[in-house]
């Protein structure tokens, strides 16, 4: 028989920000790179990853994401209150109740993730055992992202965030992408367990990693060798760069 995370994959995929720095009034996921809402690349993503169940989180002009993508053939979950990314996961549960396997979590603002970067994911994730796998990628200049911080057996022992970092862990290269596979029952009993003593009073997503830390649970890192693959889109900059990388991936084919 196989493995249950072999056979039962779902996906999750954060689509509720407003995308302030866009200077937009469309939403972020909404903005098109190539004639399609960079939403549709996410999900595609989902779908080619072999997931059963898609759940869109949205909240910012959700009527217009969910008639955008409607013909996609995924459920919706709405975060009425922009609460933070782990209350936007919290939101996905009724969606995905009953569900027992691997969850594979995506942002709705990463439009150039390659399919075999996530059946890569899957696959370490599997191997090794894993309750939790987050994405990461090297930067040469980390500056404003959250630090993977490790063990000498390369599990995660946390991911701080840069301001609260000390200057050693200001040095570590390697970085959280946002994008996860975690097993459905650690996940949402974690989620649970998330507090939002923080300066946003947000209840962040990148906690779950210190739950599973305190469980003794299996928590590891697989990396992106592209930096520029797990890019998320905040400005009509990285738009435009998004657009043109697609562009050339097309034309290389």
């Amino acid at each position: 028989m196989k493995d249950n995370r072999e056979r039962k994959f779902a996906s999750i995929i954060l689509a509720a920000g407003k995308g302030t720095r866009m200077n937009s009034p469309l939403a972020k996921v909404m903005h098109p790179i190539m004639g399609r809402p960079m939403l549709w690349y996410s999900i595609q993503c989902a779908r080619q990853a072999g997931a059963g169940d898609i759940v869109v989180v949205v909240g910012h002009q959700a009527e217009l994401v969910k008639e955008t993508v409607a013909s996609a053939g995924v459920k919706f979950a709405d975060q009425l209150e922009q609460l933070g990314t782990g209350h936007a996961v919290l939101v996905t549960r009724p969606f995905l109740k009953g569900f027992q396997g691997t969850i594979l979590i995506l942002c709705g603002d990463v439009p150039l993730l390659k399919d075999e970067t996530i059946e890569a994911l899957k696959t370490y994730h599997a191997t090794e055992k894993a309750t939790l796998t987050v994405l990461t990628t090297l930067l040469k200049d980390p500056k404003g992202y959250g630090r993977i911080i490790k063990d000498a057996h390369q599990n995660i022992l946390r991911i701080v965030e840069e301001r609260d970092a000390t200057p050693a862990e200001r040095e570590v290269r390697e970085i959280n992408t946002g994008i996860y596979c975690v097993e459905s029952e650690f996940l949402f009993d974690a989620i649970e367990k998330i507090g939002n003593k923080n300066a946003q009073q947000e209840y962040y997503l990148t906690d779950i990693v210190g739950i599973a830390v305190r469980q003794g649970q299996v928590a590891k890192a697989y990396i992106a060798a592209d930096p520029d693959e797990v890019m998320g889109i905040n400005s009509q900059e990285d738009l435009r760069r998004a657009e043109e990388l697609l562009r050339r991936a097309s034309v290389s084919v």
